[in-house]
């Protein structure tokens, strides 16, 4: 009895102590604040931080290699970007040509356009829906969006669509998303607004949901004027895809899910991959959907190549993407 008890202590002991492999690799450390408020050594340190912060300083070690080899970047947000303080590094990043092609969906588009119109503002969360119905404003989290700026866009917008039906009329030109983004961008005419930089610069913003918005029901009450009013979402999917033929590197870098990350990434199946991905999301990929499939899924379609540079952040792109702008683009001379 008193041997088998011995040999449990000595298993037990061999099982909780047994001796480590070697690990060669970079010491988890942080940042000595003794040391003073430094951000850039801040930020720095992150490489040696572990979690989603040594992700993040992967991320800008990726876009930084991007930038210097002269890929050509595609960049990819969801309208909430728009809606929230990142519209104006987003448009930063169009104004200065930091980017080579855009990727938004439908409120990606007309968010911007309506804050050249009127004022988006902080609330809460936890606002009462019935409460914000009752007095006509919106809520996109904890932003506000009052019925009002709607009713703007309306009516900067009408003229507009008669404008593009007049010369597909007369022409037979139906127009593209991005033409008709340039056009809005043209005609609002003011240097805060992403659109009118990517007009200014002939930088496209594809938009394969431009009517899943405010715009798709100005769209849909014009229609009922021009039944025959078009919009060639055909002819901008050929250009979207036909992008990424021949070109010597490639980057991805995308905030946010849905149809804006599948788009650009798709569009890489022509070219057999993108050289660089950065994701900045906080989709799971349990339930299978595309939106939250790592870098790693998008190797087996093609979608990136098996050499590619390719990192996932999970986190609040309002908080990680001023962060990586600061250390990659804006650094840029």
């Amino acid at each position: 009895m008193g041997k088998t008890i011995e040999n449990k202590k000595i298993t037990a002991a061999e099982n909780i102590l047994k001796k480590s492999a070697k690990i060669d690799g970079v010491i988890i450390e942080g940042y000595d604040f003794n040391k003073g408020v430094d951000y850039e050594k801040i930020i720095d340190s992150f490489s040696k931080t572990g979690f989603q912060a040594s992700n993040l300083s992967q991320a800008i070690d990726i876009v930084n290699e991007m930038i210097k080899v002269n890929s050509k970047i595609y960049l990819g947000y969801t309208s909430n970007m728009v809606s929230s303080g990142l519209r104006e590094i987003i448009r930063y990043l169009v104004e200065h040509k930091k980017v080579d092609v855009c990727v938004t969906s439908g409120g990606g588009f007309e968010e911007d356009i309506i804050k050249c119109l009127a004022d988006t503002v902080l609330g809460d969360f936890r606002l009462p829906g019935k409460e914000l119905r009752e007095k006509a404003i919106n809520r996109i989290g904890n932003l506000l969006v009052p019925n009002n700026n709607y009713i703007q866009f309306e009516e900067f917008s009408m003229p507009i669509l008669e404008e593009l039906y007049a010369e597909q009329k007369k022409t037979g030109k139906v127009f593209t998303p991005y033409e008709i983004i340039w056009k809005f961008g043209e005609k609002i005419n003011n240097k805060k607004s992403i659109c009118y930089w990517a007009w200014k610069n002939k930088l496209p913003i594809y938009c394969p949901a431009i009517l899943d918005g405010s715009f798709g029901d100005m769209v849909y009450f014009f229609k009922y004027k021009h039944e025959d009013f078009k919009v060639d979402i055909a002819e901008e999917t050929k250009q979207l895809n036909e992008s990424t033929t021949g070109l010597k590197k490639s980057g991805v870098l995308i905030l946010g899910a849905g149809i804006v990350k599948h788009s650009i990434l798709n569009a890489h199946l022509y070219r057999n991959g993108a050289d660089y991905a950065v994701y900045i999301n906080n989709a799971q990929e349990f339930d299978g959907s595309d939106a939250g499939a790592l870098p790693e899924e998008a190797v087996s379609w093609g979608k990136l190549t098996p050499e590619s540079k390719r990192i996932k952040v999970y986190g609040d792109a309002s908080i990680l993407f001023p962060i990586l702008v600061a250390k990659t683009f804006a650094k840029e001379k």
